[in-house]
């Protein structure tokens, strides 16, 4: 499977599933987060989170794609940067990764998009959260 960094927006990416830089609760958030819910449909993406929510930090779920292109929507939590334990703020970004690539050879899909998780309203630092997301996608496809 190819691996290639774009960008564009992901609501419009032909995938077979896209991630949600999510919050614990799924509830609807900015950002990413934001524009996943206002172009898959927020109300009834809303009904589908809160039957999976609440998930841990490092977790992910999915749900239907509903009006975007893509089959499923991965919603993982990454975590807020905590700079005086990076270590374990690494960990969990790694497994938000990690399980959300899980989740996507568990429901067949193909093909995946991902935002960078965690480096938005979460601080985590972008050059950061890139080595992660980066390493942790390489390392599944090997």
């Amino acid at each position: 499977m190819p691996f290639k960094i774009i960008r564009q927006d992901i609501t419009k990416i032909k995938v077979d599933a896209i991630v949600n830089a999510a919050n614990s609760d799924l509830l609807q958030g900015g950002g990413v987060c934001g524009a996943i819910f206002e172009a898959a449909g927020a109300k009834e993406l809303a009904e589908a989170c809160n039957k999976l929510s609440p998930i841990k930090t490092g977790q992910a779920v999915a749900t239907l794609g509903f009006n975007l292109s893509c089959k499923y929507i991965i919603h993982a939590v990454g975590p807020i940067y905590d700079k005086n334990d990076s270590k374990e703020s690494e960990r969990l970004l790694r497994n938000a990764y990690l399980n959300s690539l899980k989740l996507a050879v568990l429901t067949g899909c193909q093909s995946i998009a991902f935002p960078l998780i965690s480096s938005g309203i979460y601080g985590y630092p972008v050059r950061k959260a890139y080595k992660v997301a980066t390493s942790e996608i390489k390392r599944f496809l090997r």
